[in-house]
C-alpha cells in the first residue's frame, strides 16, 4: 500500500512537470515524443495526466490542445449552472490530488504521540527525563515500560538527549534503522531514501535491516547513513557543532542526495516541493542551508546543479532543468 501511494504521488508530480514543459514549448518534437513515452510507461502515469489536465483546466488555466497540449484561443465562458458544476469539480479534483499526497501522512499522524506541523519545532520531555526536540513536520510514537524505553520516529527529524538508565536501554526505530543507547545525545533524520544518525555525545549501537544488514558502533562526531532499501550502513564524520543545527534554523548536509534535502525543506515550506527529474534528484550535495528562508535554500540547493525553481502557485514549487 505504501509503495502504491508512493507511485501515485510520483506520477502526480511528474504529470505537473510535463504540464509545465508542454506549456513552455508545446511544439517541440522531442518533448512530444518524450511525453508520449512517459504516458505509455504505466497506467498510473496516464491516470495522473488526465487528473492533472482536468485540475489545471478547472483552476482557470488554458485548456489542452490536440488532446494533451494547449489551444490557440481560450474556451468560451460557461453558463452559470455549468460554472457552479465546474466549481464543484475543482474542489473534487483538488480533494483527489490532496488525498493522493496526504493519505500516507494522515496514517502517520494517527499513530503519533507527539508531532509538529510545517515550520514548527517542539521540545518534549518524556516520563524518564529524556528530552526529544522535534523538527518541523515530524512525529514520534513513545512506549516507556519498566523493561525498556522505545521510541519510533514516524516522520521527519528529532534530536534526542537521553537520560541515563543502565537497567532500561533506550531504542529509537526510524525506517529500517535501529539505534540503541543508555544515555547520550544524537540526531535522527528520516526520509524515503535513508535514515541519517549523527552522534553528539556518548556511544550508540546502530543496525540496519534489509538485504545487506549492517551493524555498527558510533562515537561523538560520527554520522551513519542507513540505506532505506538495503539496510547498508555508510559512515562519515561531521563537526559536532553542526549536529542538530536545524534547532538554530540551519540545515547542514554532507554528501546526501538532492531528494533527501528537498524532503527536509518540505517540512519548513507551506508549498509542496517536487523534483520530477530523477537524475537531478539523485545528485549528491554538501552544504549549509537557511531553514528560515526555504525558498532561498531551495534555490541555493539546485542552481549550482543547473536546476531552476518554478513557483506554480503559493502552494507548489517544481524544480526543473529547463
Amino acid at each position: 500500500m505504501i509503495q502504491d501511494d508512493s507511485e501515485k504521488r510520483r506520477a502526480v508530480e511528474e504529470a505537473m512537470d510535463w504540464l509545465l514543459r508542454l506549456k513552455a514549448d508545446p511544439d517541440c518534437p522531442q518533448t512530444l515524443r518524450d511525453h508520449g513515452d512517459w504516458l505509455a510507461r504505466t497506467d498510473a502515469n496516464r491516470a495522473a495526466w488526465q487528473t492533472a489536465l482536468k485540475t489545471w483546466e478547472a483552476l482557470g488555466e488554458v485548456r489542452p490542445r490536440h488532446a494533451d497540449l494547449w489551444p490557440a484561443r481560450p474556451a468560451p465562458a460557461l453558463p452559470r449552472r455549468r460554472r457552479i458544476w465546474a466549481t464543484g469539480a475543482v474542489f473534487a479534483l483538488a480533494a483527489a490530488l490532496l488525498l493522493v499526497l496526504a493519505a500516507p501522512a494522515l496514517m502517520i499522524w494517527l499513530q503519533a504521540d507527539f508531532s509538529t506541523g510545517t515550520a514548527e519545532s517542539r521540545v518534549v520531555t518524556l516520563a524518564d527525563g529524556s528530552t526529544v526536540n522535534l523538527s518541523a513536520d515530524s512525529a514520534i510514537d513513545v512506549d516507556l515500560t519498566p523493561q525498556g524505553r522505545h521510541v519510533r520516529l514516524l516522520a521527519g527529524q528529532a534530536f534526542f538527549d537521553v537520560a541515563h538508565d543502565a537497567g532500561r536501554p533506550f531504542t529509537v526505530d526510524a525506517g529500517n534503522a535501529k539505534v540503541v543507547v543508555l544515555g547520550t545525545a544524537f540526531d535522527v533524520a528520516l526520509d524515503d531514501a535513508a535514515t541519517t544518525v549523527q552522534l553528539a555525545r556518548g556511544v550508540v549501537g546502530i543496525s540496519g535491516e534489509g538485504e545487506a544488514r549492517g551493524v555498527g558502533e558510533m562515537a561523538p562526531g560520527d554520522m551513519a547513513i542507513v540505506d532505506g532499501e538495503t539496510g547498508l550502513i555508510t559512515h562519515a564524520t561531521v563537526p559536532l557543532e553542526e549536529i542538530g543545527a536545524w534547532r538554530n534554523g540551519l540545515l547542514f548536509v554532507n554528501d546526501v542526495t538532492v531528494d533527501s534535502v528537498v524532503a527536509r525543506l518540505r517540512r519548513y515550506h507551506p508549498a509542496w516541493i517536487s523534483v520530477p527529474d530523477r537524475a537531478l534528484g539523485r545528485q549528491r550535495v554538501t552544504g549549509l542551508y537557511d531553514l528560515r528562508d526555504p525558498d532561498r535554500a531551495l534555490a541555493a540547493l539546485v542552481q549550482p546543479l543547473g536546476g531552476k525553481v518554478r513557483s506554480v502557485s503559493a502552494y507548489a514549487r517544481i524544480v526543473t532543468r529547463f
